[in-house]
This record gives C-alpha cells, structure tokens and sequence, in this order.
C-alpha cells in the first residue's frame, strides 16, 4: 500500500517509534495524519509537525479507542491505515502484582484488540484496510528479565497472525513491528541490556523499516535483520535456544531491576 493520500492514526505518537512514524508518513505524503497519545501535548506537538491533528487516548480504556475510530471517522473519513503502536516495558516475573500484569496486558495486547474489534468491521465493508500493530522481537524471541513483556509481546504477535489470517480475504492487510531495542523513553536506562546487544535504533530508521514492509504488504517488520537468524535458531533446535537464553539471563538478568 502507498501511503499518499491515505489517512493514518497512530497511537503512542508523541516521542519514539510513533513520532517518527507519523513524521515518515507525512514525507508519504499522507491526507491527514491523527496523532493519538495520552500525553496530549506531546502528541499535539507531533501533530503540529505533520499538519495532522492530535487526541488524548488512553489505549487502556476500549471505550476512548472506539471514541477515537468514530471520531476521526466521522469528522475526517475512513481510517486507511491504523497503527496501534502505543506499549509499556515493566521488569520482573511471576511475582509482579496482578494490577500489573492486567495494566500491561490491556495496554500490550487488549489496546489491539480493541482497535481491530472497532475498525475491521469497516474497513471490510469498504473492500479493506491496514492494521500495523507494534509489538517487539521479545514477541518472536522472549525477554531476558521482564515476564510481563514478553508474555504480552508474543500475545500481540498472535493476535496480528490471527488478524492477517482471518481478514485477509476480506482484503484487511496486517503488519505487526517486531524491533529490538530502539531508543525512545520505554528504554532510557537500558541502553546497555540484553536488548541493545545487535546496537540501539534510533526511531527513525524503525520508521522507515514501516514505510516499506507496507508499501510491500508484508507481514513482519523486522528493523533489525539479526531477529529473523535468531527465529530460525529457535525453531531449529528449541533446547539449543533456551540454553543460549540462560545463558544471556545469567548475564543480564540481574540488571533488568523492578521498579519499586
């Protein structure tokens, strides 16, 4: 899909990957660009960038996503493109609070859930539409020191299979962004972690790892090729991986502390 013309939403837009995607967009040359974040001013900050308008959303909440959909919908027109990219990084494993792990949860997986429970319906009835839902190469892999991440990252992988898998003949195109670590406030504190070991992305080239997996409607969105190795490592020989894991957790997991 080309990106001119076409009118994009993009939550998380006001600093990292979302910033940098809407301002890629608009070098598309796209119609109008909505810039959703719950941080209004930085998302307003972005919109002013593209010439694009900016919304208040908490992606935790269904109902201020739908609100959103029907929003731009009704005042601006059909959405082409949804880029549900907002998420949150929380360290720890098991012992993390439940209020925690549903936090994560609704943000990470239900905040895709919700967009595609709100806008496939349609864009199916107007022949199609394109889902790119952010999730992580902790979706494909795992992470070192951080349960809630990679569990919630490899549900959002799921769910873009399953999306591409159940809409596409109903000509719904799915993309589903799957970096290592990239520089953005999710990361400040983790430059040196197990994340950053194939180097640290700025947003920008992310950005355009987007613009050209969808101009070739591809599924995965890989910025950093060394993923797909890892992939194929792992399905390979799954013991071999996990043993490579420990091994990365005797490392780094220590450092990956919990926020009290």
């Amino acid at each position: 899909m080309e990106l001119k013309d076409k009118i994009i939403v993009v939550t998380g837009a006001a600093s990292g990957i979302g910033r940098a995607m809407a301002l890629r967009f608009a070098e598309e040359g796209a119609k109008k660009i909505v810039c959703a974040d719950i941080n209004l001013e930085g998302a307003q900050a972005t919109a002013d960038q593209v010439n694009g308008v900016a919304h208040a959303v908490n992606v935790a909440v269904e109902a201020e996503i739908a609100g959103l959909i029907e929003r731009v919908e009704t005042e601006i027109g059909p959405i082409d493109l949804f880029c549900s990219n907002a998420g949150i990084l929380m360290a720890g494993g098991v012992e993390v609070p439940d209020a925690d792990w549903q936090r994560i949860w609704d943000i990470n997986v239900m905040a895709h859930v919700w967009a595609a429970r709100h806008l496939v319906p349609r864009m199916s009835a107007r022949g199609g539409g394109y889902l790119l839902n952010t999730a992580s190469a902790a979706g494909l892999l795992n992470q070192v020191g951080s349960a809630p991440y990679g569990v919630t990252k490899h549900a959002a992988v799921g769910l873009a299979e399953w999306l591409a898998l159940t809409y596409g003949d109903q000509g719904i195109k799915v993309s589903v962004l799957c970096p290592q670590a990239v520089r953005s406030e999710m990361t400040r504190g983790h430059e040196e972690g197990v994340a950053a070991m194939d180097g640290m992305l700025e947003p920008e080239p992310v950005a355009e790892a987007c613009v050209q997996t969808i101009r070739e409607e591809s599924f995965l969105v890989l910025p950093h090729p060394e993923v797909l190795g890892y992939m194929r490592k792992k399905t390979e020989n799954y013991d071999r991986w996990i043993g490579g894991m420990r091994k990365l957790n005797r490392m780094f997991g220590g450092s990956f502390k919990r926020e009290s």
